[in-house]
């Protein structure tokens, strides 16, 4: 994970990339999981003998899921050491590029391409997010979010 002391630090690096995430392995469980939560029980989701049969091969993640962990490869992709919180703020552009099957792994990369003061010692980030799918050479999602730091 990188570091850096404080959101100032982060000012000169628009254009750069800030960090890239731990690993996020994605089961069937968690697929079922979010699945329960949003009430989204498609079956190429969470039918796994029907999803054998589907266009993916196998059962595959929401596209929503793979967005939602955005917040977790923040948590581990870098830190900013004297900031107290950070708020999501929106996302200007999403993209589902390419399917996450169950039993992969993903993480995140960090682009800065915006940094703003806001009120009270703040910073508004916004942040190309780039999710990767191990072993491919394409990426499975690419946001860009405007998260609020103090």
């Amino acid at each position: 994970m990188k570091s850096y002391e404080t959101l100032a630090d982060l000012k000169p690096l628009v254009g750069e990339v800030i960090g890239t995430s731990d690993w996020v392995f994605i089961d069937q469980r968690r697929i079922n999981m979010f699945a329960e939560c949003t009430g989204d029980m498609q079956w190429i989701h969470v039918d796994a003998e029907r999803a054998k049969h589907g266009p993916f091969g196998t059962p595959i993640a929401h596209g929503f899921l793979t967005l939602s962990l955005m917040s977790a490869f923040m948590g581990t992709g870098f830190e900013i050491r004297k900031s107290l919180m950070g708020v999501n703020y929106g996302l200007n552009k999403v993209r589902f590029i390419k399917p996450v099957p169950v039993n992969s792994r993903v993480r995140g990369h960090f682009k800065l391409v915006g940094w703003d003061a806001i009120d009270n010692g703040g910073a508004q980030l916004t942040i190309e997010v780039s999710m990767e799918l191990e072993g491919s050479d394409k990426p499975v999602c690419v946001a860009e979010s405007i998260t609020r730091r103090y």
